[in-house]
């Protein structure tokens, strides 16, 4: 076999824990025909590159340390060994400084699934990466939460253009192990699926999906790192997770749960808080999305179960354009305690916006929610957050011209293909509600100044993340929709 070293030394065998496991691990894995088999374990500190002509098994949690780049090939496959001991669940860890460059293609993308026979939700942690964007965390950085506060889980700082690698076409699957039976509601979530820690707006995100989690799908845990062509899709928990001081933007993403969850009450497609106290700790978590299409369960909910479309909760910010949020009971835009008085008070700009959205519930009053529990979260549909949201007027709600849509009937999105057996396809045909006006030249008020935050996107005329010009998300190698 030969391991290629971006230092351009060939080694035709390694037995170190600084990058694999010994022979004895080697010989347990039996790879394919004409295929060499290498076990990752411990610490890879060396410029490395995984290439798919070999198979690889990754064992406990991989940390990539002292400043080097791991690159994975177009077509490489990595399989993870479940663990039955918490501490040994298989994660991917990029330290900060470090770098990950993840080459995938469409038709050749970079996986990383479970090695399991049997495969399931929780059988590895997922693939983490730590850099030096600001976080509102103690002086700007925190540690994974999960994993033990140690110098190779620190994230965070005051490098906002940081660059921690470039990641196209990758698929993780079966992830989010550290999920436990009573995860702490009120806290950020423990590390799951692809998180991002601090990660600077220097790095490449362009499509990933993240499917089969056990717990969240995406976590933007502080950082500034912009992303496209993003997938969620039946993830335990929440399929979008932004926490602790994120503020970079997103674009043409998908939010789908095709039944309800199996682990969390409150299995959102979007979930957003600023800290576990909703203090004022800056820089305020303020996710900017355009292009959105959040898509839940095709079956009623019970009323026990509190998921929503988007849940803004905890002091955050947010702003959220051209998007389409369909497919739950009880919930498509719920506010907190902690956030209503900021985005609905005529009084009070806190720089958030939502605008230019579709937006249905299958029960249609509860498209605007209020979670009015002063302890745990109580659900009400709330007419001060729909008339805030759809119609412009004065007193309590701000005077502005929202121009969303309450969106009464799921069959108004006239989406290709969704709720069957077949690949669900979120094309809108045409005379879909999709095809109402969109917008690109809004304003926040970010504390310093008027700012057009969604200047930079990709204008498109359309609501929602696909149209028949840019079926980016139709079924293909790369989006798997088993």
């Amino acid at each position: 076999m030969k391991l290629n070293f971006r230092t351009g030394l060939i080694m035709t065998l390694l037995c170190a824990t600084s990058l694999f496991s010994c022979k004895k691990d080697q010989e347990e894995f039996i790879p394919g025909p004409g295929k060499q088999a290498l076990v990752l374990s411990g610490e890879i500190t060396v410029n490395t590159t995984l290439t798919p002509d070999n198979e690889y098994v990754l064992k406990g949690r991989v940390f990539v340390k002292n400043n080097v780049t791991l690159t994975i090939q177009a077509g490489t496959t990595v399989l993870v060994d479940p663990a039955d001991k918490m501490e040994d669940k298989g994660a991917l860890i990029i330290t900060r400084g470090s770098k990950l460059d993840v080459n995938g293609t469409n038709e050749n993308p970079v996986v990383f699934t479970s090695s399991a026979e049997s495969k399931a939700p929780g059988d590895w942690v997922g693939v983490v990466v730590l850099g030096k964007a600001a976080t509102n965390g103690p002086g700007g950085v925190m540690h994974v939460a999960g994993m033990p506060e140690i110098p190779d889980t620190e994230f965070g700082g005051t490098v906002n253009d940081d660059k921690s690698g470039s990641i196209k076409y990758l698929r993780l699957e079966y992830t989010g192990a550290l999920n436990p039976a009573n995860e702490e509601e009120w806290a950020i979530d423990y590390a799951s699926g692809l998180m991002l820690g601090g990660v600077g707006s220097g790095t490449l995100l362009e499509n990933v999906m993240v499917k089969h989690s056990k717990d969240d799908g995406f976590q933007f845990v502080g950082g500034t790192v912009k992303g496209k062509y993003l997938i969620a899709y039946d993830n335990g928990d929440d399929n979008f997770d932004f926490d602790r001081g994120y503020t970079g933007q997103l674009q043409f993403i998908i939010s789908f749960r095709p039944s309800a969850s199996k682990v969390g009450i409150r299995a959102n497609g979007v979930e957003s808080l600023n800290d576990k106290d909703a203090t004022a700790i800056l820089p305020y978590t303020h996710p900017v999305i355009s292009n959105m299409t959040i898509v839940g369960p095709g079956e009623n909910q019970s009323k026990e179960d509190q998921s929503q479309g988007v849940y803004i909760r905890k002091n955050t910010r947010f702003s959220i354009q051209n998007s389409i949020i369909a497919g739950y009971t009880y919930g498509g835009l719920m506010l907190c305690p902690k956030t209503k008085p900021y985005v609905v008070d005529n009084a009070v700009d806190d720089g958030s916006q939502f605008r230019y959205n579709l937006v249905h519930a299958d029960d249609a009053p509860w498209a605007f929610n209020y979670d009015s529990g002063p302890t745990g979260v109580v659900i009400n549909p709330d007419n001060d957050v729909a008339k805030w949201a759809v119609q412009p007027s004065a007193g309590r709600e701000k005077n502005r011209l929202n121009s969303n849509d309450h969106i009464t009937d799921f069959a108004q999105f006239m989406f290709a293909s969704v709720y069957t057996n077949a690949a669900p396809d979120f094309t809108p045909m045409a005379g879909s509600a999709a095809f109402k006006e969109t917008n690109f030249t809004a304003q926040i008020n970010n504390g310093t100044g008027l700012v057009r935050v969604f200047e930079n996107m990709e204008r498109v005329n359309f609501r929602g993340a696909m149209d028949v010009d840019r079926p980016w998300a139709k079924a293909s190698n790369w989006a798997n929709w088993d």
